[in-house]
């Protein structure tokens, strides 16, 4: 079934909030789409598995998270407009290393990794806007380093909550704390002080 950008207004936002790409390049992109829906706690992508996709969130929300020790690891959250996919898949032909379940129902679009890749590499608006949002991701991931070595807990959550508000009012404690670095206790004893 073919998609028309205007049944993905979060998709479209989140496109032309990194790079304005033209209707035509996005209907390029959104040709290529098909729908799916995910139901919570699904896991999109799965450690040591090739997904061969690549999803933008319409609605709902995700987390990324790797197992250490049989402990879940929180690397980030993705809400309704943002696209995810393996890192390991995408650039190394490598099966991930890390899972993306939903939070909440997802409302998804998918396309073929290989077909994305293609479109990123012909398309120069597209390829514009895969380069900024992999710059953005990449100055996301920076920031969380620098805060996690230098600010205290209760500073990192106000940093978190500043930044991701949506993540905060709609994500587990459980989540937030270990993207944190830091206890469930802990974060909730953070959270009952601010308020």
């Amino acid at each position: 079934m073919y998609i028309e950008i205007v049944q993905i207004p979060n998709i479209v936002k989140f496109v032309r909030t990194a790079w304005q790409v033209s209707d035509e390049s996005l209907m390029l992109l959104a040709a290529e789409m098909h729908a799916q829906q995910f139901p919570r706690r699904h896991k999109i992508v799965c450690e040591g598995k090739k997904s061969h996709k690549a999803w933008f969130i319409e609605n709902g929300m995700t987390r990324s998270y790797w197992l250490v020790d049989g402990e879940e690891v929180t690397t980030s959250f993705s809400i309704g407009g943002c696209i995810v996919f393996s890192m390991d898949e995408v650039y190394y032909s490598q099966p991930s290393q890390e899972y993306v379940e939903s939070i909440e129902p997802i409302d998804a679009y998918g396309i073929d990794v290989s077909r994305l890749m293609e479109l990123v590499s012909t398309n120069n608006e597209l390829c514009n806007w895969w380069r900024v949002i992999h710059q953005n991701e990449y100055r996301r991931i920076h920031k969380s380093h620098k805060e996690r070595l230098t600010l205290e807990a209760a500073e990192r959550y106000k940093e978190f909550s500043r930044q991701f508000p949506e993540v905060c009012r709609r994500a587990r404690l459980t989540d937030i704390a270990s993207y944190l670095g830091i206890t469930a206790a802990t974060l909730s004893r953070i959270r009952s002080h601010k308020n």
